[in-house]
C-alpha cells in the first residue's frame, strides 16, 4: 500500500498559496494514492516499487493498466514535485556543481535554461509536467510530458543500440490547472516564473549524482 508522502515544509506561501497546496497536495495527490491501491489488487503489479509499476503500466494500453498508469504516474510526479521544493526563506541557492556546471555547459547560464524550461512549460499543451532530465552519462534534456508521463517512461539505447536505460527525472514543474489556476488564473508563463525561488537546488544535484 502507498501512503502520501511527507512534505518537508509547513507553508510555500505566497508563491504557492496555502489554499492551492492544501487542494494540490491534500486533495489531488491523496486521491491518485488512493485510486492506486485499489487498482493494484490482482493486477500482477501489487508489491513492486512505485518506479516500477509506472514503466510496466506504461508499455501497456488501455483498460486497468492505462488506469494504473495515469494514477502511479500522478503519484511518482508529484512526489518528486513536492519534495524538491522548501520556502524560499530557507531555499538551496543554485551554487557550483556538477548539475550546474552541466547546465552552463549546455545552456550557456543558468538563467537561459529557466527561460527555455519556462518556455517549455508554457508551450505544452493541455495538461501535464515540463521535466529537467538526464541521461546516463550526465546530459541534461528538457522533456515536455502530457498527462502522467514521467522521463523513465523515456529511454535512451547505449551506442551499440542493445541496452535501454530510463532518463532520470530531476526537476519538474507541473502545469496542470489545479496547480497554479487558484493563485494565477490562466496566467501559466507567471506561475512558472514565480517557482524558481523555491526549489531546493542541493535536492535536485543529489537526484542527479545518485
Amino acid at each position: 500500500m502507498f501512503e502520501l508522502i511527507k512534505l518537508p515544509y509547513k507553508s510555500l506561501a505566497p508563491v504557492i498559496s496555502d489554499q492551492t497546496l492544501s487542494f494540490h497536495y491534500g486533495k489531488h495527490l491523496q486521491a491518485y494514492v488512493d485510486n492506486l491501491n485499489k487498482l493494484l489488487p490482482g493486477s500482477g503489479l501489487d508489491g513492486k516499487s512505485l518506479e516500477d509499476i509506472v514503466v510496466l503500466a506504461s508499455e501497456a494500453s488501455g483498460g486497468l493498466m492505462g488506469s494504473i498508469f495515469n494514477n502511479a504516474g500522478q503519484v511518482l510526479n508529484h512526489n518528486l514535485y513536492f519534495t524538491q521544493f522548501c520556502h524560499f526563506d530557507q531555499a538551496k541557492r543554485a551554487e557550483k556543481s556538477a548539475l550546474i556546471a552541466q547546465i552552463v555547459k549546455q545552456w550557456g547560464s543558468l538563467d537561459a535554461f529557466k527561460e527555455e524550461f519556462e518556455a517549455k512549460g508554457v508551450g505544452l499543451f493541455g495538461s501535464g509536467w515540463v521535466w529537467l532530465a538526464a541521461k546516463e552519462d550526465g546530459e541534461l534534456v528538457i522533456l515536455q510530458c502530457p498527462g502522467a508521463d514521467n522521463p523513465i517512461c523515456h529511454f535512451e539505447r547505449s551506442p551499440k543500440g542493445e541496452v535501454e536505460k530510463s532518463l532520470r527525472p530531476l526537476l519538474t514543474f507541473d502545469v496542470w490547472e489545479h496547480a497554479y489556476y487558484l493563485d494565477y488564473q490562466n496566467r501559466r508563463a507567471a506561475h512558472l516564473q514565480a517557482l524558481w525561488p523555491l526549489v531546493n537546488w542541493k535536492v535536485i544535484e543529489e537526484r542527479y549524482t545518485k
